[in-house]
């Protein structure tokens, strides 16, 4: 089985199903019509899926790092980061070497999360303004890195993510992302399409946070009083886990405000390291972490976890928790790496322990896709007419195949 296929692992199933299995050049007319039907059908059965769990009453995304390293868009990976902090220029004339930091604090891995950590925990024990140096330039690196530069070109797959989940049902409650990326991928696109971000931030100027912004709602109201008022389309809430590129933290004012390009001194950011547990449950973070612990025992609830590798303890542990206690929860996780982290998964990994969960029974999905081929398979999420959804209960009972 090709591993960077589009494929998909259901509840309680050993078996990957596979929707765009290869034909041998030297098959038969027999077997190609075969392997096509097979494609066929489990093609449907996850179409109909996505389609009953993007529309359940609350709908909710986790994003990680994997959503903005597509094709298009060139998003630093972890790996990219911790490349870019080899030599840093720390000052007018002096340069430092990441080996000779890592000797100074006993470092020889190649983790930037770990790396980081260690520098923090070096610094609490001992002065050193070598490292300290380093240290403070790294998340400047960081800074810059993620600030990188989006267009309407390279947004394209955002763009249909927000476009064909905005088409939720009215009376549903608003479509929830959460992210832990820094950058402006899902605002940026949503203002191409004339959709509405509310992420905590005041409408008016300079962008104040407030977490009561979060209770907030935009309606459309009629011009005479015997016409019922109606929720505006393309709403949706964005939770910035970790912080954005463009939150400043202006401590004169004890206030966090929308700036474009904030200084390193002032950027509201929680960086790789293992402190961001800590971090996370300090304001603005903490009203953040309070919806999303929140949601996730919310009744009737799906939550789609894309791009996201589980190495966040603090956002991976209540994951795991949701789905052992909450009945009501379907988890969907889409990563271009799935199967190769349910095949050749590491024990005690949250990789392991979902997979565990989902072979006892508990609703846990699995595909394997990149985010910029998700979208694509995220199906028309229109509301079915009575007849249309008459139809459909008939022949999935009869076993036919239909259309949305």
């Amino acid at each position: 089985m090709n591993e960077k296929s589009i494929k998909y692992l259901p509840p309680q199933s050993t078996e990957w199903s596979e929707i765009n299995r290869e034909i041998p050049a030297e098959a038969s007319e027999k077997e190609k019509e075969k392997i096509n039907a097979q494609n066929e059908s489990d093609r449907m059965r996850l179409n109909d899926m996505l389609l009953t769990s993007l529309q359940m009453q609350n709908l909710m995304v986790l994003s990680g790092s994997g959503t903005s390293c597509g094709s298009k868009i060139k998003g630093p990976s972890m790996k990219d980061l911790w490349n870019s902090i080899r030599t840093l220029n720390v000052s007018k004339s002096k340069y430092l070497k990441r080996t000779e930091i890592a000797k100074k604090i006993n470092y020889r891995g190649k983790n930037i999360e770990e790396f980081l950590s260690q520098c923090e925990a070096f610094l609490q024990i001992r002065h050193d303004e070598e490292v300290l140096a380093f240290y403070n330039k790294s998340k400047e690196t960081i800074l810059k890195k993620c600030s990188f530069e989006l267009s309407e070109r390279n947004l394209e797959a955002h763009k249909t993510f927000l476009y064909k989940l905005s088409r939720r049902r009215a009376r549903d409650s608003r479509l929830k992302i959460f992210t832990t990326n820094y950058d402006l991928c899902f605002e940026t696109a949503a203002s191409y399409q004339g959709l509405i971000a509310i992420d905590g931030f005041s409408f008016t100027q300079p962008r104040k946070y407030d977490p009561r912004y979060f209770n907030y709602d935009i309606v459309w109201r009629p011009h005479t009083s015997e016409e019922s008022v109606n929720y505006l389309e393309g709403v949706f809430h964005l939770y910035k886990l970790h912080g954005s590129v463009n939150w400043a933290n202006i401590n004169s004012k004890n206030a966090i405000i929308i700036k474009e390009k904030p200084g390193p001194s002032e950027a509201c950011l929680i960086y790789p390291a293992e402190g961001k547990y800590q971090q996370s449950y300090n304001q603005p973070y903490l009203e953040i972490m309070a919806q999303y612990l929140s949601l996730l025992r919310e009744p009737n609830t799906c939550l789609l976890v894309i791009g996201f590798g589980f190495n966040d303890k603090h956002l991976a542990e209540p994951i795991v928790s949701a789905v052992s206690t909450n009945p009501h929860l379907r988890l969907i996780v889409v990563d271009f790496c799935a199967y190769k982290n349910i095949e050749e998964v590491r024990s005690q990994s949250y990789w392991h322990k979902l997979r565990n969960l989902a072979h006892n029974g508990f609703d846990i999905w699995f595909i394997n896709s990149s985010f910029d081929d998700f979208v694509n398979l995220i199906p028309d999420l229109r509301a079915l007419t009575p007849a249309e959804q008459l139809v459909k209960n008939i022949r999935s009972l009869i076993g036919g195949n239909y259309e949305y």
